[in-house]
């Protein structure tokens, strides 16, 4: 089923379905009980392609050493990459760190509440810059992430292999409560959530679907390992980094020159070192 538009009779049973829902099972998480801009960055950097409870043993913990955007923006690199550790995907923590400079450099510290701002900061795309413009104030953007696609398959594509985004996209509109967004996207991902441990992830049948590789053995857990060497050690010559990890040549070498390039360390002469 393509190209529907839907009924005002429609759209009001699904709403009361996914309100339904998340009244009964909506889960209290603690970035939905602030209004605050930067609370509510922090926490979308973090659930970028991390799950939540994976989420709510850092965040607290981060907040508290970084309890705003100036404090964060003035940290050294190597402060903010301690505190990211145990989340993983450690670019989202350079990200954020230098988009935190970046809007006090530019901004006053003032995140700013336009989407195409949004996203000329590191890290910060569409979906994540539609979804601060919501939860920090209250917009009624259109956006997707991975929850939310789970719910439109699941109840609007039920009987379709595949389901791209753009065919979703025009549903996510006509359906948004423009009254009060942020409850409604809340709602969406809950939603989401329970339909995918019912029903075992409708979001498969998305276009866009890419299942993960297995993080044990890969370089995603090769490159996290020499980074926590690094936050540890500050300093490491090539040849102990690869007598520690067991690995030389041509893999440990691409890693390591993304690891230099993308900024989280320097390299000379005596090896690989902690950047400030």
């Amino acid at each position: 089923m393509t190209g529907f538009s839907l009924s005002a009779s429609d759209i009001s049973t699904f709403r009361s379905v996914v309100l339904g829902f998340y009244e009964r099972q909506g889960r209290m998480l603690p970035w939905r009980n602030t209004n605050d801009p930067y609370e509510i960055l922090v926490s979308e950097f973090m659930l970028q392609q991390t799950q939540v409870p994976r989420v709510l043993k850092m965040y607290p913990s981060f907040l508290t050493r970084f309890s705003t955007i100036v404090d964060l923006a003035r940290a050294l690199q190597s402060e903010v990459l301690a505190a990211w550790q145990g989340l993983g995907y450690n670019r989202r923590a350079l990200y954020l760190h230098r988009t935190a400079c970046q809007i006090v450099e530019n901004h006053r510290g003032i995140i700013p509440d336009e989407i195409s701002i949004l996203k000329g900061f590191p890290g910060i795309g569409q979906a994540t810059a539609s979804a601060i413009c919501t939860f920090a104030y209250g917009r009624p953007t259109v956006f997707l992430e991975t929850n939310i696609r789970t719910v439109f398959i699941h109840h609007f594509f039920s009987e379709k292999k595949t389901v791209s985004d753009g065919e979703i996209f025009p549903l996510i509109k006509e359906t948004l409560d423009k009254n009060d967004p942020r409850m409604w996207y809340y709602a969406l991902m809950d939603y989401g959530v329970a339909i995918k441990a019912a029903f075992g992830n409708p979001g498969r049948r998305s276009a866009s679907y890419v299942k993960q590789s297995p993080f044990r053995g890969s370089d995603r857990q090769l490159r996290s390992s020499i980074l926590r060497e690094i936050l540890k050690e500050k300093r490491i010559s090539h040849h102990q980094l690869a007598v520690r990890f067991g690995e030389e040549g041509e893999r440990m070498e691409r890693i390591v020159t993304s690891l230099v390039e993308e900024g989280f360390m320097g390299r000379d002469e005596r090896g690989i070192f902690l950047k400030a």
